[in-house]
């Protein structure tokens, strides 16, 4: 009998909070009657619009990076293990904007696309006995980190009859003495929120438990409801702010893996407690150079048209996605989308004649309808479903319609 010695990591495998978004897409994906070919597939399950037109970035960045590839300047291993200094000067001037004190290139850390932001902010973290507290509903991605780095995740509740908003008292009760860290999603992926100025202060119970915020901004400036964007770092005198954030949503480019991590910090306690001194030892990859060469002319040159065009879009499919979901019985919207490209509805199976939980919703809805939704239980959430608008509005319409025609047939008769 042959031997070797080696094998998987069985607690990565195994870990319930390793589930993945594409992991479960990938799933249902499967279910799809490869047999019908009649009707295309609409992919209302994923966060990537750029695969349609409407939703292209803009020539400028294109151009911008074809010039760097063309420079033949940026062929080369980065200069120092921090990334390419202009890079970094331009994310700090760019963030500095929204914030009332500026940041310099030494408050930046260039990574792979904000998954690596998250990775290796999860693996800082992970002291030994430590936890950290996580939303529910939440980006899977963070449990599924915390688990491979035996990082305990304590979940606290966003209240959906409040437009998602925090649940103050249910963080306040999760944390102790070895709770190091909570995340906040800013525009909200799942959830469509937008949080206010007010609704982010509450970041004083942080200051109160002496811990760390980390603030996924991925989707900033992507709003088109009435609460503009106000980034967690204007609230870093207060308490100390880690932003994770990218070029990949607001320009629609997340294939091109450029990502960052930002030290909100003007009282200098990251430094203290030498949080700053591990990113440095962790962070051993960084976007392709000709990426991080583009991007100052891309932040900075990019017009406020391109940025209108797309939050129009987007604020249009939302509206669509709204009032198409208001007239299916079976699916209840707690708020219309007003950020990101997501919206959370909850799914009453009871009213359905066959149909199980999300998830045997989700594999049913795939095989005869070839629509691809996320079920909520993928982020924590039973018996809920994101649905993504950031796509063609023709193919929005159809999906929606296919979705309603679906819970027509599936109706219990009374």
């Amino acid at each position: 009998m042959e031997r070797w010695n080696f094998g998987a990591n069985r607690e990565v495998m195994i870990a319930p909070s390793g589930t993945t978004v594409r992991g479960v897409l990938k799933k249902i994906m499967e279910n799809l009657d490869k047999d019908d070919p009649s009707r295309p597939t609409v992919p209302l399950g994923h966060g990537d619009p750029s695969p349609f037109p409407c939703f292209r970035t803009t020539v400028l960045a294109e151009d911008a990076i074809v010039d760097a590839v063309r420079s033949a300047e940026f062929n080369s291993y980065p200069p120092t293990m921090l990334g390419h200094l202009p890079a970094r000067r331009a994310i700090a001037d760019y963030l500095s904007h929204d914030l009332p004190y500026t940041l310099t290139p030494d408050d930046v850390f260039l990574t792979m696309g904000c998954a690596q932001a998250i990775e290796v902010t999860i693996r800082v973290l992970a002291c030994l006995g430590a936890n950290i507290l996580l939303p529910r509903p939440c980006f899977p991605s963070y449990g599924a980190h915390a688990s491979s780095n035996n990082l305990e995740v304590r979940y606290f509740d966003l209240i959906p009859e409040k437009g998602w908003e925090v649940d103050i008292e249910s963080i306040e009760a999760l944390a102790d003495e070895n709770t190091g860290a909570m995340v906040i999603i800013n525009p909200g992926n799942p959830c469509g929120s937008v949080y206010t100025h007010q609704q982010l202060k509450k970041a004083e119970t942080a200051r109160k438990l002496g811990i760390l915020v980390v603030a996924d901004e991925v989707y900033h400036h992507l709003t088109f409801g009435t609460n503009p964007f106000v980034p967690m770092g204007v609230f870093g005198s207060i308490v100390p702010v880690l932003t994770l954030g990218s070029i990949s949503k607001r320009w629609l480019v997340p294939g091109w893996r450029l990502g960052w991590l930002v030290t909100s910090d003007p009282n200098g306690i990251l430094r203290k407690t030498k949080v700053i001194s591990l990113f440095l030892l962790d962070l051993i990859s960084h976007p392709p150079t000709f990426i991080q060469g583009a991007v100052p002319h891309i932040l900075e040159k990019t017009g406020d048209d391109f940025f209108s065009k797309i939050i129009d879009i987007l604020r249009e499919a939302a509206h669509i996605c709204y009032d198409r979901i208001m007239e299916i019985p079976c699916i209840t919207c707690p708020n219309k989308p007003v950020g990101s490209m997501f919206v959370m509805v909850k799914l009453n199976p009871s009213l359905l004649e066959d149909i199980i939980d999300d998830m045997d919703f989700c594999l049913k809805l795939a095989k005869e309808d070839s629509v691809i939704v996320l079920p909520g239980v993928a982020l924590g959430m039973k018996n809920w479903l994101r649905i993504t608008f950031a796509v063609e509005p023709s193919a929005l319409e159809d999906g929606l319609g296919r979705i309603k025609a679906f819970c027509q047939r599936h109706a219990k008769k009374h």
